[in-house]
């Protein structure tokens, strides 16, 4: 059962992959670094000024970024105990994908998709109460994890399993540790 996941896996990755076209791989290959998405986290961070008094502010950015450590310890154990090639290092699909980034490390489940969702759940369940309009922040992830396939280093499972993993992370981050500190403003 677990192959025929794996091989279901690999031939949706080869397909998805191979619906990029050269005139797009400048936007995805900027969506995919991690650097250009920090005007988005001010963003998110002014959020929490203008949602609640700046002590509680204060606090929310703080558990936004612990939020991030936990999501990335987490992953890093995972990839580091799968053990899974990302894909653009299976030397046999060499010749069947389009490869435009080249990382080395693992790649079950996706870091990328596990930060960005975590950050992007807590951010809008700690926010939600004062801006109906935070869930349109989802768009962020989802362009994330999309990218990681177009430029050839995520399977789908990897990012299926890593935004999972990152939506509890970040629901059990805002009832753990911050829900009742920061739910009154």
């Amino acid at each position: 059962m677990w192959q025929q996941l794996e091989q279901w896996d690999r031939e949706l990755f080869i397909f998805l992959n191979n619906l990029g076209i050269e005139r797009w791989d400048a936007f995805w290959i900027f969506v995919t670094q991690i650097e250009h998405w920090i005007p988005f986290y001010v963003f998110m961070f002014v959020l929490f000024f203008l949602a609640y008094s700046r002590r509680r502010a204060l606090l929310g950015i703080f558990l936004t970024i612990v939020t991030v450590f936990v999501s990335l310890g987490i992953t890093e154990g995972v990839k580091n105990s799968v053990g899974r090639l990302r894909p653009n290092n299976a030397g046999d699909m060499a010749e069947m994908i389009r490869v435009l980034q080249s990382p080395f490390d693992f790649s079950f489940f996706s870091g990328h998709a596990a930060v960005s969702f975590a950050v992007t759940t807590f951010v809008v369940l700690a926010l939600r109460h004062r801006f109906t309009w935070v869930y349109v922040l989802y768009i962020w992830p989802f362009l994330f994890v999309l990218s990681r396939i177009y430029v050839g280093v995520h399977y789908p499972g990897d990012i299926l399993v890593g935004a999972l993993v990152g939506t509890l992370i970040g629901i059990g981050h805002w009832r753990l540790l911050a829900k009742r500190k920061l739910q009154a403003i």
